[in-house]
């Protein structure tokens, strides 16, 4: 399921990928029978499949449920808690992947098998020839990728849990991994293993630097963490500068490894290269830096679909029109595909899945709300829940146009697991679907890695207002809906809140201090992976709350009403996104107040 080939060989990755992609059918059948065939015996498994003779596809579908994290989640906490990788898979699991989303405000736990490392690889190995096919001449020199490593956990059982990218950086099969001529970095290994993210991010810009003249591309994984990229680099040029002239690196650099390996592609002092980055830096405007700094780029490589997406603009601001790429579509729990056409705007791409990653299946939603289908008539209230099994369908049946949310069986241990992604299908090539990402499913904010749920947005909200607002202001929170602002660099939540007094209809008196809480207060109450974001990585500005005028709310419905939504149906959105509604919100702010601390974080507690 996992094939061979040279990645300096372009032809042949082509080949290999429009026989992936015509044999679709069939690979997936393939697929699904080595993962029941390998693992029939598992603990899981077995409460659902008669043994070793019932692993027939119909027998799977049938007899297996779909399930959600938590469902799972018990089984793998058990492998977490040191039981025998046999509750999920046959293979040994070597690891937990932490997914972005959480669970009771802690990071999903995915498991993770040595192989996968493999299928990663070939996945990867497969962007190369695509690349290649629109762009030229890309072994001719190096590509500025920003990749960096995050916090990874002990669990009781001894195996880490660790970010999926993190993962693979500090795996043996990117460490040694072979010389591709069409995929050599700027940034030395030391560099993007380097626990300590500002020595990294300085370090690996450095190198970018001195070599602007080999940059045939530039990006990093999402365009979140590029455009930070870009922030620092606009904050610490002048040192950056200042090193390139010397031939040295700053004292603030601790790490030995970097250091060394920094030093090797310094090579000395070079005034004349630290005066033209420090002119280019220094213009009034940086409109264009990317394009002026590395003057042989070819495109910007960034993942700018999903929330992503919201990065365009400053993207665009920065690049010069240099294309933005998104190549790939993966998560924790698998790699799903690659875009094909990767030269196309930001918003027509679309991801054709690689049927030998995984067996795909599809659940109908609907079109609007992207809610799935339920059964339309049962008895019990939990039935009612039970989602219509003869709906879902498989990689190959899915209907252009319709909207699905995926579910995958994987290699390592899940099964017919809902990702939670909604995907609308856009085409085929050859015999296998292409998709545009949609959403995430009950996501209302995100600014990087980050996923807020409304639930998890309520709870929060709650919280602040018991603690805060009652006593001593008795303010009343008679509305709420929020905002990812991404016009700074990081970007921070934003929630707009309508208050009013609770004995009177006076305008409210705001109190700084409280209201500072409040902001906090929703910060705390917000999980792991939003914490981590602001704590740790600083991905996250502060939060912020915007008090806005009485009556603001009853203003939003009358617009939202205008644009189409039924009076009678009506509710207010926990998050708005459009220019109008927002025009409205920030017209109406009577008070801004921002988080004064970051929130507390850790990366322990998995077990607890």
């Amino acid at each position: 399921m996992i094939p061979s080939y040279d990645p300096n060989d372009t032809e042949a990755g082509l080949k290999l990928l429009d026989d992936l992609t015509t044999n679709a059918e069939a690979i997936q059948e393939q697929v699904l029978h080595q993962i029941l065939s390998q693992n029939s015996g598992t603990q899981y498994l077995r409460a659902f499949l008669d043994g070793e003779s019932d692993k027939s596809k119909q027998s799977f579908k049938n007899k297996v449920p779909v399930v959600n994290y938590d469902d799972i989640k018990p089984f793998i906490q058990r492998i977490a808690d040191g039981e025998s990788s046999d509750i999920v898979s046959a293979q040994p699991i070597t690891e937990l992947l932490t997914s972005s989303g959480t669970s009771a405000g802690k990071p999903k736990l995915m498991p993770s098998t040595a192989e996968e490392l493999n299928r990663k690889t070939f996945f990867y190995s497969m962007l190369v020839p695509v690349m290649n096919k629109y762009v030229n001449g890309l072994d001719e020199g190096k590509g500025m990728y920003l990749l960096f490593i995050k916090p990874e956990i002990k669990t009781p059982s001894g195996l880490m849990a660790r970010p999926v990218l993190t993962s693979y950086y500090k795996s043996q099969h990117f460490r040694n991994r072979p010389f591709n001529k069409y995929n050599v970095y700027t940034s030395p290994d030391q560099t993007i293993l380097c626990q300590d993210s500002k020595q990294s991010m300085y370090c690996q810009l450095l190198c970018g630097l001195v070599q602007r003249s080999h940059v045939l591309r530039v990006g990093a994984v999402f365009a979140s963490a590029f455009l930070r990229a870009v922030k620092f680099l606009e904050n610490h040029y002048k040192e950056l500068c200042t090193d390139i002239r010397t031939g040295t690196i700053t004292s603030w650099i601790t790490d030995s490894a970097c250091r060394d390996s920094v030093l090797t592609i310094l090579e000395g002092p070079n005034q004349e290269l630290a005066d033209e980055i420090e002119s280019e830096c220094g213009e009034k405007s940086w409109e264009g830096i990317l394009r002026r700094l590395w003057p042989k780029a070819k495109y910007v490589e960034v993942i700018v679909t999903g929330s992503m997406a919201q990065y365009i603009p400053t993207l665009e601001f920065y690049s010069g029109g240099l294309p933005l790429v998104s190549t790939m579509y993966a998560s924790s729990e698998c790699y799903f595909g690659i875009n094909l056409n990767p030269l196309c705007d930001p918003s027509d791409v679309s991801y054709t899945l690689l049927p030998n990653m995984a067996y795909f299946e599809f659940l109908p939603v609907d079109d609007k709300s992207h809610e799935e289908i339920h059964f339309a008539s049962h008895s019990n209230a939990e039935d009612d829940d039970a989602i219509k099994e003869d709906l879902i369908v498989d990689l190959v049946n899915v209907e252009v146009g319709r909207y699905y949310e995926i579910v995958i069986t994987t290699f390592t241990g899940l099964y017919r697991y809902r990702v939670g992604d909604i995907l609308k299908v856009t085409g085929f090539y050859n015999k296998a679907p292409q998709f545009r990402f949609v959403e995430r499913r009950n996501v209302v904010l995100s600014i990087d890695t980050d996923k807020t749920s409304e639930e998890d947005l309520l709870n929060a909200v709650t919280q602040a207002k018991l603690n805060h607002l009652q006593q001593p202001t008795s303010l009343l929170l008679t509305e709420y809906t929020s905002y990812a602002d991404t016009s700074s660099i990081p970007g921070h939540y934003v929630l707009f809140w309508e208050l009013k007094p609770r004995y009177n209809n006076d305008p409210p008196k705001l109190d700084d201090k409280t209201m500072e809480k409040c902001c906090s207060e929703v910060e705390d109450r917000l999980d792991y992976v939003y914490r981590r974001c602001r704590n740790k990585d600083k991905s996250i500005g502060p939060l912020e709350i915007r008090v806005v005028s009485l009556g603001t709310f009853d203003l939003l419905m009358d617009f939202c009403v205008s644009q189409g939504s039924s009076v009678n149906q009506y509710k207010t959105p926990r998050c708005v996104k459009s220019g109008g509604a927002l025009e409205i919100l920030d017209s109406r702010v009577i008070g801004r107040f921002f988080s004064q601390r970051v929130p507390q974080w850790e990366p322990l507690g998995l077990d607890s």
